[in-house]
């Protein structure tokens, strides 16, 4: 079975630089990984941030449409729980009627934020209270220009209707997403870089798979996403990875939610207004040479059944991340990128 590499970018601010800098290293990643055959290029979510610079992925996603020419080029993810399903279906709309067949849609559950960017994302709409499932389904209804009979707004289309509708994916760590994303028969991409716990990862797999209904795929499509670090050497490699954290802020209403620094988790638990604990661990990130990282990667293959591996490059500066991309590209000249 090939392997599918596919990159998540997301737009980080490297030291001493600027949004301008994010965005421009971002366009460039995206190119490279057009020019060596990668899967596809999706940029994520976040929300008042000063770690990366991502906030709008579909304004994001029309400009590198538009650097770009064949690579599909998506969201990792769009957080609906902040949005009319009706605005989402007509933006991608758009964007799958500039790039007809280039367009993917990941939908993700987490804020993207901190309590604050939350609020004010939400301030004004409606209806945010509903469900992931409930919104996730109308916003489907709304792409493929199906809202049934029985619905408030029947006969309401998001305009334009483009013949190729965006490509619709939800992700998810645990197996209640993967439980959502096979009752609508939608490809599932489990983000293994926030939770690392393999029996999760097996578990939410499964469940997906085996609750698998055709609806607009006919078969089940398991995409893991990962943290990867590639250098010269596996004790580069380790040097770099060994600055890898991962944060998780638990709060006393039951959610927990992961940052990138504990400054980060200790905002989040103020703004929360919440008693909370902090747990940091070291990051789950596959490290190595390019040979080593090769060889770790086709084993997670192996084990979980996928082949699609969505990378993020887990790497301070951009030009170590724009090398990895060509490290990769080499180390799997003999495998289907």
């Amino acid at each position: 079975m090939g392997l599918k590499l596919s990159i998540l970018d997301q737009s980080p601010f490297d030291e001493g630089k600027t949004a301008v800098d994010a965005f421009r290293h971002t366009v460039a990643l995206a190119r490279k990984a057009e020019e060596l055959g990668y899967h596809r290029f999706w940029v994520s979510e976040h929300h008042d941030s000063a770690a990366v610079a991502g906030s709008s992925p579909e304004v994001l996603i029309a400009y590198l449409l538009a650097q770009t020419e064949r690579i599909r080029i998506g969201s990792g993810g769009v957080m609906l729980q902040h949005y009319s399903p009706y605005k989402v279906a007509e933006n991608f709309n758009v964007l799958a009627s500039l790039a007809p067949g280039r367009v993917d849609l990941g939908i993700g559950r987490a804020p993207g934020g901190l309590p604050r960017s939350t609020k004010a994302l939400q301030q004004e709409a409606a209806g945010n209270g509903r469900p992931l499932a409930d919104k996730l389904i109308e916003l489907e209804q709304y792409l493929t220009d199906t809202i049934p009979g029985d619905h408030p707004l029947h006969g309401l289309k998001a305009i334009p209707l483009p013949a190729q509708p965006a490509d619709l994916y939800l992700l998810g760590t645990t197996p209640a997403s993967a439980e959502l994303a096979a009752s609508r028969g939608i490809p599932y991409v489990f983000a293994q870089f926030i939770n690392g716990d393999e029996t999760v990862v097996r578990q939410s797999l499964d469940t997906y798979r085996n609750r698998f209904v055709p609806r607009r795929s006919f078969r089940p499509e398991a995409i893991l996403a990962l943290s990867v670090i590639v250098a010269e050497t596996d004790e580069e490699a380790k040097r770099l990875a060994a600055d890898a954290k991962l944060v998780k802020i638990h709060l006393e209403s039951g959610r927990t939610i992961t940052v990138k620094t504990v400054e980060h988790a200790e905002e989040f638990g103020r703004q929360s207004e919440e008693k909370y604990t902090i747990e940091v661990k070291d990051a789950d990130v596959v490290h190595g040479s390019k040979e080593t990282v090769r060889a770790k990667l086709l084993d997670i293959q192996r084990k979980y059944g996928v082949d699609e591996l969505i990378l993020i490059l887990a790497l301070k500066e951009f030009e170590q991340r724009l090398h990895a991309l060509s490290e990769l590209k080499e180390a799997f000249a003999e495998t289907v990128v």
